[in-house]
């Protein structure tokens, strides 16, 4: 800054203190739209959609599984939470990457398409097997969620190596109670929001008092 001697003098940087409004919970959503996709493929792999195409999970793997998901993941960035933001980000770019190896790879993968969702499976159970570790230290409904999905995992992609029709419609029975857990969760996460006390329980963290 020059004044009227020609001398230069340093002037301190304006601080100002930036409110931002509380961003609500995104987890309920992210809970609710893994389930919903959840339930809709583990329902064709249970072998309870014979008079359905089975095919009803695919756009909501990009809508609603795979979009709001991600979304869901982004805000709990907002939200200062790295295991809600890496868990509901991973599973939305599960969803959408899945639904796009279907239309894309599985019409030329002919045979060997059961070989590439066991292997898809897998790498995800791995991401999966230390999510679950920390799930324990949220509390007790999340740590389900990751359980059941967990053994979900392990069984289809068992499943899928084996080529075994009864595993994938085991893992099918598997995935639904995954998604049922899920919604439980979501829900408790909904009404307890809006009550800001405890209304369904979720328990607590292992270890917790």
């Amino acid at each position: 800054m020059s004044v009227n001697d020609d001398r230069t003098t340093a002037v301190a940087p304006e601080t100002r203190e930036l409110m931002m409004a509380p961003a609500a919970d995104p987890a309920p959503l992210g809970l609710a739209a893994f389930a919903l996709t959840t339930f809709l493929l583990s329902a064709d792999n249970a072998g309870w959609m014979g008079s359905a195409s089975g095919l009803a999970w695919l756009g909501y793997a990009f809508a609603y599984g795979g979009l709001c998901q991600l979304l869901a993941g982004m805000w709990e960035f907002r939200n200062r939470n790295v295991f809600g933001a890496t868990a509901f980000s991973t599973y939305g770019g599960f969803w959408i990457g899945l639904a796009l190896w279907f239309l894309l790879v599985a019409p030329t993968a002919g045979a060997k398409a059961g070989k590439d969702i066991g292997w898809i499976l897998l790498a995800f159970a791995i991401f999966n097997t230390y999510m679950l570790l920390w799930s324990s230290q949220v509390n007790m409904a999340v740590f389900g969620v990751f359980l059941t999905l967990e053994l979900t995992e392990i069984i289809l992609f068992i499943g899928q190596f084996a080529n075994s029709s009864g595993l994938i419609k085991f893992g099918g029975y598997v995935g639904v109670l995954t998604a049922l857990v899920a919604w439980y969760t979501s829900a408790a996460g909904v009404i307890n929001g809006m009550r800001g006390t405890p209304f369904l329980p979720v328990g607590k963290a292992f270890g917790a008092k």
